[in-house]
This record gives C-alpha cells, structure tokens and sequence, in this order.
C-alpha cells in the first residue's frame, strides 16, 4: 500500500470517537499548559505517564501528541498579552507579538498566531507521512554497528542542544546512563548497583523519573524563587480577526517558517528554539519595512509561530522512524511509547502500523481542534493567567504524587521520586539540562545491548564500529556536533574579549 493508503487507514482509526475524545482532552490540557507560564508540555506529558498506565496505548500516544501540539499554540497566548513566553519556543513570538499588544493590535497578533500554527501543521503533517516510510525503509538495512553509532550521535546532539554549555549537558547525559546501569544485566544476569534492594532490580521506571525530574523539580524550583512580580495582561481591544493587510504581510511568513521548521526539526539537534530563531531572523533581513521589527512588525509572530508548529511535527520524524528524541517532549514521549511496550523505530511501522499511522493523522484532526479552541476562546485562555502560582504549583506536586503511587504503590518508589525531584532541583539551581538525564536513561540499555551485539559478532574487535560507512559516517557526525559548539563558543568568547580590550583602548 502506498503512503495515501496508511494515511487513510490512520484517519479512519483516529477518527473513531474514543481517539477523537483523547485527542480532544490532548489539545485542550495541552493549550491550557501552553498558556500557564512555567509549565511546559514536557512536564504535563510526564505527569500523565503514570494515569494512562492502565489506558489504550493508541489513545494515550494520540492525546500526549495532542498535548505537544497544544503547548505549541497556547504558548503564544502568554508571549503577546502577558510578554512572559508559556514554554521556550514561544520566546521570538514575544519580540513583536507583546508590541502589537501594547498597540491594541493583540488579536491580529493571535489570530496570526493561530492560523499560521494550523497551516504549518497541516502541511508539516503531511511531510511527515510521506518522509516517515523513506526513512525507515533505509533504516531497516542497519545492523549492531550502525545503531549504536546512531545512539552514540544521538546523546551527543541531545547534550550538545540542551543548555548553554556541552560539557553541562554531557555530565547530565552520564547521569542518565549511570541511572540506566541499575538492575540486572541482560546478558550475565548479574545484579548492577540495586545495592540489596529489591525494587530496583527491575530497574529504575523512567515514568517516576520524568515525573521527578520534569514536575517535582520544576515546581521545587519556581517556589524557591518566591512570588515574583506579575506581568500586566494587555487586554484584547477591538476584533480578533486579521485585516486584508494582515493577510497579506502573514502568508508568506507562514510557508516560509514551515519550510524552516520543519527539516530543523527532523535534525537530531533540532527542536522548535532554532527554527523561530532562524524565522525571526530571515523575516527580518528581506522585510520592506525592517524598521516595524522591534515596533511590532506582524511577519515577526507570523513567521515564527509556523516555525513553532511546523518544527513539532518535524521532531516526530526522527522519534517514530528511529526512536531518537530530539525535543524534552519527545523524550517523554519515547517514554510513554515503552511505558506500553513499545520501540519506536522501522519495526513498529511493521508491526503496529494502524497505531503510528493513527498518530500521524491524528495531528490533522488535532489541527482542526486546536483552530476552533484557540480563536473563539482567548478570553478563556486569558483568564487561566489569573490563578495563583501557589495553587497552581500545590495542585501539581499532589496530582505527580498520587499518579506514582497510583502506578507503583511502593514507598521506595516515592522514595525515589522525592530523591529524583530534588535532583532535578539542584540541576535547575546550577544549570544542568534535564532532558538529557531521562534521554540516557531510555536509550543507555538499548546502546549498551547494540555495542554488545556488534562486539560479539566480531568476536571483541573495536575496529567493527568504525568498518562500516554508514556507522563511520554517523560516528563523525557526533564527533563534529560535540566539537563544532566548543568551537564556536572559544571564539566567541575570544572575540568579546578582544571587544573589551579594544574599548578600554
């Protein structure tokens, strides 16, 4: 069957009414959480992991899809009427979105917002659906070897991506896969770091880790900054809807943001940061007018907010096709998907098609949804600002300890969560990215299992890791993305100061 025909089959399974309710509930937390400043859709989609246990596995997948989406939309809500952006990709659209609110022009600046959002997910959708089987058509001819370079390429990009420094996100990467070492060893059967305890010979549970690290750290973190000055929210006057003007400046950014988007966001280190960065400024440097950039030029939320969505369905490319997350989201996601047994990757294409190609077109009807809430709602929307950080926070430290209870009923288990929580705490304090923890703790046994493989069929030789061009192409791939970054930042570093020295001059 052909690309049209999988799409088809996955639109006929995800419109059946139970998938359509969870993609409903999906979008609806995930704009509510796009909205709310210091929740992000990583932290929403861990804190579900554990409810949805017990849940369909198809559904489940659809509604945290659904949620990644939403966060997409309603982060741009708080970036143009309260200037605070609900999650980090929205930060560009705060620039000229907040402006255009100052100027009672912040219901063009949401309905461009919106509308730009559905048109780059609809054809970022469909991108998806035809480039998924491409890839894994040519994945399905890698060995041992050649996965473990790809796992290899994946820690370094995702370490590399997060945070501001390399060295940062890799000691956050071995944190990880230390974590991953705990149980017992497939191969030997030998008990690894359990220190006598029996709970963890299965195994630290990734749910109870991103739970810990994503919602008990967070809501650690945000308390201990105390109550912090409240933004004022610039209320919308006048109508919502877009002028003919409007139209015309918002369309060109809209494809032109989707075109960035989304290959930026299939890359391993990707993620939608980038492309509204990269939107911003490519809508800025051919602009008719660059002097409205900062005064609220409309290409500047246009452009990005394409950007944003399009880049979201390009993340899941590389999750689906070959089980590399490159998003915090996606991690959590990847988690989700092993949480009911399943490796994203070429074989789940073959063995569970109706499931991935029923979260592919899921993303359509979830466009359509996200359109009809985010227009004729705002008011709504506006209104989630007005709740107490207080509450807000409380709400989510009982809701994260119940759903682990609920999941695992063990006191060493909210031993751990409370262990992990802290951690996830002093990581935030001192700057260590969180992604990459729960990133080595998902892919760290499966690169160990691969390493294994390739050295058992060649009987010990290293040499094996690099014999192959697909796997030395992707071992040199890591190696530029871990040096090129320290590379960059030396000389940036050595340019700034050559900057101080001259103006002491």
């Amino acid at each position: 069957m052909g690309t049209f025909d999988f799409l088809f089959q996955g639109l006929m399974a995800a419109a059946q009414p139970h998938n359509l309710l969870y993609a409903f509930i999906g979008v609806t937390l995930g704009t509510v959480v796009g909205v709310l400043p210091g929740i992000g859709p990583a932290l929403t989609v861990a804190l579900l992991l554990p409810v949805t246990y017990q849940l369909d596995p198809g559904g489940s997948l659809i509604m945290f899809a659904g949620i990644y989406y939403g966060g997409m939309y309603g982060g741009s809500t708080t970036s143009i009427l309260l200037n605070t952006p609900g999650e980090s990709a929205s930060i560009v659209t705060a620039l000229e979105g907040n402006k255009m609110a100052r100027k009672g022009r912040g219901g063009p600046a949401l309905a461009t917002a919106a509308i730009g959002s559905f048109i780059a997910g609809l054809i970022a959708t469909i991108a998806l659906a035809f480039i998924a089987p491409t890839i894994v058509k040519l994945a399905l001819v890698f060995g041992p070897r050649e996965y473990f370079a790809l796992m290899v390429l994946a820690f370094v990009t995702v370490s590399a991506a997060f945070g501001d420094s390399t060295l940062r996100g890799l000691t956050s990467l071995f944190i990880g896969l230390a974590l991953a070492l705990v149980g017992i060893d497939q191969l030997t059967g030998q008990t690894r770091l359990s220190f006598g305890v029996p709970e963890l010979l299965d195994g630290i549970e990734v749910t109870t880790l991103a739970v810990a690290l994503f919602a008990i750290g967070e809501t650690l973190y945000i308390g201990a900054q105390g109550l912090s000055r409240q933004e004022a929210v610039h209320a919308i006057k006048g109508s919502i809807w877009m002028t003919k003007e409007d139209w015309k400046r918002s369309w060109k950014p809209w494809l032109r943001g989707t075109a960035i988007g989304f290959p930026i966001g299939a890359m391993p280190a990707g993620g939608a940061d980038v492309g509204t960065f990269l939107s911003y400024a490519t809508e800025k440097r051919i602009a008719k007018h660059p002097e409205e950039f900062g005064n609220g030029a409309i290409e500047g939320v246009a452009g990005p907010e394409a950007a944003n969505n399009a880049s979201a369905a390009g993340t899941l490319v590389p999750l689906l096709t070959l089980g590399l997350p490159t998003t915090a989201t996606a991690a959590i996601m990847l988690a989700g998907f092993q949480q009911f047994g399943l490796q994203p990757g070429p074989l789940l294409f073959a063995t569970n098609p109706q499931l991935v190609w029923g979260l592919i077109a899921s993303l359509l009807i979830a466009n359509f949804m996200l359109l009809v809430l985010n227009l004729p709602l705002v008011g709504l929307w506006v209104r989630l600002l007005m709740i107490p950080r207080p509450w807000l926070f409380a709400g989510i430290l009982v809701f994260a300890t119940l759903g682990t209870i609920g999941a695992n009923p063990s006191s060493i288990e909210l031993g751990m969560l409370l262990g992990f929580g802290v951690l996830g705490y002093v990581m935030r304090v001192f700057g260590y990215p969180i992604a990459p923890v729960v990133v080595g703790l998902i892919l760290g046994p499966l690169a160990e299992q691969q390493l294994r493989r390739a050295l058992a069929i060649s009987q010990g030789d290293f040499i094996v890791l690099v014999s192959s061009p697909i796997s030395a192409t992707l071992l040199v791939l890591a190696a530029l993305a871990l040096v090129i970054p320290l590379v960059l930042r030396i000389r940036g570093k050595g340019k700034m100061l050559s900057q101080m020295a001259g103006d002491e001059d």
